[in-house]
């Protein structure tokens, strides 16, 4: 067996990890420094919040439909149809909704993130800012995690709604009422599993965001070195938001 070999492997992956989270820390004490630069800010907000929104909307919307037609089935033998939309929104609303978004947005932005650094890496444009006293992190990093954070809330909530929505219109032709759909809402759902609902994507678009923005600042090899870390921001991005999301789901069943 080639020690040397398994040695630089974990030498390089300690390394890494180290600068992953040396940036996810500069990133994050420059959030409230000047400047802010607003304009990047708002460029970042159009590209993930609102170029997001038609995917997160059609995603949110089939799935409440998938997850109300398959529990309508397993419950109409027992007779409680009528708690279909509290199972939906349970299901949508503490896992699927914050899951489902954070995949969509790291295929989408994440991947994006690390192409746009990437190729400015790859043709010096990082090396020119750096020249000019530019703060790299300050400039390109703060404000897509700033951008990110405020947006993959909201687009959670949104993916939240339309799935209900998407649930009631499945619902409604197995004959439940509006107001019977909404009670059951509330009879399954308590202020933890809202709170839950936000603080997942937070910390979910702390990753993407991070992840994307530290493969993409260490892009090497061209034009094919682009097309890799943007395939690598994807897989590890979707990785941890799933293996997180089990450690988040088991802390907040332990103080609930």
């Amino acid at each position: 067996m080639d020690f040397t070999f398994i040695d630089k492997k974990l030498k390089s992956s300690l390394f890494e990890t180290q600068s992953f989270f040396q940036l996810a820390w500069h990133a994050l004490s420059k959030i409230f420094s000047r400047p802010f630069y607003y304009r990047e800010f708002a460029v970042q907000m159009d590209k993930i919040g609102v170029g997001s929104l038609f995917i997160i909307v059609l995603t949110g919307t089939f799935t409440g439909m998938v997850m109300a037609l398959q529990t309508l089935v397993q419950l109409k033998p027992f007779a409680a149809t009528s708690y279909v939309g509290g199972m939906v929104a349970v299901t949508m609303v503490k896992e699927l909704g914050p899951v489902l978004s954070s995949l969509m947005v790291a295929g989408r932005v994440g991947s994006a993130i690390t192409a746009e650094l990437g190729t400015m890496v790859v043709t010096e444009q990082i090396d020119a800012m750096k020249v000019e006293g530019t703060d790299i992190i300050k400039r390109l990093v703060t404000p897509r995690l700033k951008a990110i954070l405020v947006s993959l809330p909201l687009l959670t909530v949104i993916a939240d709604t339309f799935s209900l929505a998407g649930g009631y219109i499945i619902a409604s032709g197995y004959g439940i009422k509006p107001i019977l759909y909404l009670n059951s809402i509330t009879q399954f759902m308590y202020f933890t599993d809202y709170f839950e609902g936000l603080v997942k994507p937070l910390i979910f678009g702390f990753v993407i965001s991070m992840v994307g923005c530290h493969v993409g600042l260490n892009t090497s090899g061209g034009a094919a070195g682009v097309g890799e870390s943007s395939k690598k921001t994807v897989v590890l991005a979707s990785v941890l938001i799933l293996v997180l999301d089990f450690f988040l789901a088991k802390f907040f069943v332990t103080i609930r």
